[in-house]
């Protein structure tokens, strides 16, 4: 047993008696689905209600999106949206900052479209875009019109306004604490696993991205089953959401 581990053991045995309240409940979405069939279906069946972030406009995307649904697990529209520093190519659905208010409207209306059962969106990128009021005034009211949809803002920039805006419009949102794997090193994911688990006793309940690699799909395979064990709760990410305070 890891010394971190070890460390979280005894706390539990400290903070968590047998009449201790609800447990600390954790969240945990796969982001960037569209692409690899094999390893989008490898994540659909990891253990729990893990929710899964489709890329609109993918190859793999809709049936994927469709395999998830089947499988009981919420789906996701990970919509990108413009980011500071992003060299790659134009990625399909994308949301950019020069966009007019039309061009904006049909672009999320048209990714929303290519990933079936979509319950919520979350941001894929956007460094830029959630930093700037009008665009997300513009994307929470797309979201509002749909009914019952919410929004997950993957924090990519602490000046992301997103959450603010959400709260302003009334869309249920809330963001992720934890990037499982920016660094793919098996130790490197784990290492963000346990401080997904710290940060989930300090406040009561965490949230975590992570991607379909082998690495993170391989530790997920073997730590969700112990979660219970060790004294959390997994969830779905919808059971995480505050209730907007302008909606009844």
């Amino acid at each position: 047993m890891s010394q971190v581990r070890l460390l979280l053991a005894l706390f539990l045995l400290i903070a968590l008696p047998s009449t201790a309240g609800p447990l600390p409940r954790i969240a945990i979405i796969i982001d960037d689905l569209g692409y690899q069939l094999q390893a989008g279906r490898r994540a659909i069946k990891l253990p729990g209600p893990v929710a899964f972030a489709v890329l609109p406009g993918t190859p793999q995307g809709s049936l994927l999106a469709q395999l998830a649904n089947a499988q009981g697990k919420e789906v996701l529209l990970h919509l990108p949206l413009e980011a500071v520093d992003y060299q790659g190519p134009p990625e399909p659905g994308a949301i950019m900052l020069d966009m007019s208010r039309a061009t904006f409207q049909s672009t999320f209306a048209e990714a929303i479209a290519t990933v079936p059962f979509a319950i919520g969106v979350s941001s894929h990128r956007g460094s830029l875009l959630t930093r700037h009021p009008g665009h997300m005034q513009w994307l929470m009211q797309e979201i509002l019109a749909r009914e019952n949809l919410f929004f997950i803002d993957s924090y990519t920039t602490h000046e992301s306004i997103a959450l603010r805006m959400a709260a302003e419009a009334g869309v249920a949102a809330t963001r992720r604490d934890v990037f499982l794997d920016n660094d793919r090193t098996p130790q490197a994911i784990l290492r963000e696993f346990e401080r997904l688990k710290a940060k989930a006793l300090e406040q009561g309940q965490a949230i975590a991205i992570g991607h379909p690699f082998a690495e993170t799909l391989d530790l997920l395979e073997r730590e969700l089953p112990r979660l219970m064990d060790e004294g959390f709760e997994l969830v779905t990410i919808s059971e995480l959401l505050p209730k907007p305070l302008n909606r009844i």
